[in-house]
């Protein structure tokens, strides 16, 4: 089980004198190290045990990197540019794995996936999450997240609404946040992230969550290209507008506010100051015992529901996902050694440990019907039921600038803008990354 450093294994500096660890005894295991969490050191030490009783003859080195997201592919893909700093295995985020793989950072596993029998148990949707555009795959999925709407069931029920509740329509959603501002004044309807000040989470809980439940979508995946001049974009940003335009938000104040997540998660919803939420299946975490915003009546009180398409439309509902992987650098000497501690890593009973520790959602069906993950928090299943039908951001290079685009535009709208004007500015900066001929038009 994972819990305190049951075994001790030396932890290499990062960065700084790694060429003196990468003996023919040890293995380096890199990962990030944001904050005071000790789930991922845990994690590792727990089966550098397992493993040096496999294999008397080698140690395991844990190298942490102390850095925020971004600072940490900085840093991660500093040290997969050389030999003499690649470690053996390399915890990667699906944002930017195809980056990595364009910059000859990784090595393909399919090789290692075919005798693997565990690899059967993996999500097809999450098998091709670590999939790059070469058709190859890249790394072992290690969890996921999903997302849908949070809503507070006791506000539900004293606007007259039904609990359980689920849109079937954007127009549902909607209709259920005017009830809400009609007969409980004071009350916040709904957030959805729209500012550029929440960064991703209005590119991938606010925008997105939207755009991929009409019938257009952000990159042909057939075509290789980005879409421009689609009308689920424009009628997305109409969304936004008629949310804000109605004030079924949160003041701008607070929609502009970069901490506007800790505010709901940690005081709105627990103080019942607001109803409905577009956000991911990890917010409940704010919840637990000894956190931010300990709430014991959670439980009780929070509910959710699948964020409906556009018109109700098949498949019916919308959820996306990010995720984290292990994966083997290719300037590393010994993908066969990595590869055995690899399979130790994703054990059942280690991922298993692994995921409920770290409150995220399982990618692997084996996992998924553990006792411990199907009962280590009342809202894990509704979030790990949705992982079948989800949808992951485009793992492409230009993203993060597209994403930039997507928030100004979605800002823009919010702030009073003309959408059409704001999907006609979207479309302009788009086609300056990628150049013209990386755009098609919607058909």
């Amino acid at each position: 089980m994972i819990g305190g450093a049951a075994f001790a294994v030396p932890i290499a500096s990062a960065l700084a004198g790694c060429g003196g660890q990468d003996t023919a005894s040890t293995l380096r295991v890199s990962y990030q190290q944001f904050g005071s969490g000790q789930v991922m050191r845990n994690y590792i030490t727990e089966v550098a045990r397992q493993f040096s009783q496999q294999r008397p003859e080698l140690a395991v080195d844990l190298v942490p990197l102390v850095a925020a997201e971004n600072d940490y592919f900085t840093k991660n893909e500093l040290m997969m540019s050389s030999p003499r700093t690649a470690t053996d295995l390399v915890y990667e985020d699906t944002f930017i794995l195809n980056s990595d793989v364009a910059a000859g950072y990784l090595r393909p596993i399919d090789d290692y996936l075919a005798d693997w029998p565990q690899w059967r148990y993996f999500q097809p949707v999450t098998r091709d999450a670590v999939k790059a555009e070469d058709g190859k795959r890249y790394g072992v999925p290690t969890s996921t997240d999903t997302r849908a709407i949070w809503y507070h069931s006791e506000l539900f029920r004293r606007a007259g609404l039904p609990v359980p509740w689920q849109p079937r329509t954007w127009a549902d959603v909607l209709t259920a946040a005017r009830t809400i501002k009609r007969r409980l004044p004071g009350v916040i309807p709904l957030n959805l992230y729209a500012s550029k000040a929440s960064g991703e989470k209005t590119s991938m809980q606010g925008f997105e969550m939207l755009l991929y439940g009409t019938d257009s979508t952000l990159y042909d995946q057939d075509a290789r290209k980005w879409v421009l001049g689609s009308k689920g974009f424009l009628d997305s940003l109409g969304f936004v507008r008629t949310l804000f335009a109605e004030k079924l938000g949160p003041p701008l104040n607070s929609a502009l506010d970069p901490n506007l997540s800790e505010q709901i998660n940690n005081a709105w919803f627990p103080q019942g100051k607001i109803a409905m939420a577009v956000d991911g299946s990890w917010i409940s975490s704010a919840w637990r015992e000894g956190a931010s915003g300990e709430w014991p009546q959670a439980a009780q009180v929070m509910r959710m529901a699948r964020m409906p398409t556009q018109r109700g439309q098949a498949p019916g509902m919308v959820t996306l996902s990010g995720g984290w992987l292990w994966a083997l650098p290719a300037k590393a000497s010994r993908p066969d050694l990595a590869w055995e501690l690899l399979k130790v890593l994703a054990s059942t009973e280690n991922m298993t440990d692994f995921t409920v520790a770290d409150g995220n959602v399982t990618v692997r069906t084996d996992v998924a019907a553990q006792p411990a993950y199907r009962n280590g928090s009342p809202f894990i299943p509704f979030f790990t039921d949705l992982v079948k039908n989800t949808t992951y951001r485009p793992a492409l290079a230009p993203y993060p600038q597209v994403s930039n685009a997507i928030q100004i535009a979605s800002e823009s709208v919010m702030l009073g803008g003309s959408p059409a004007a704001a999907a006609k500015a979207y479309d302009s900066t788009v086609t300056g990354i990628v150049g013209p001929d990386q755009t098609m038009r919607e058909a």
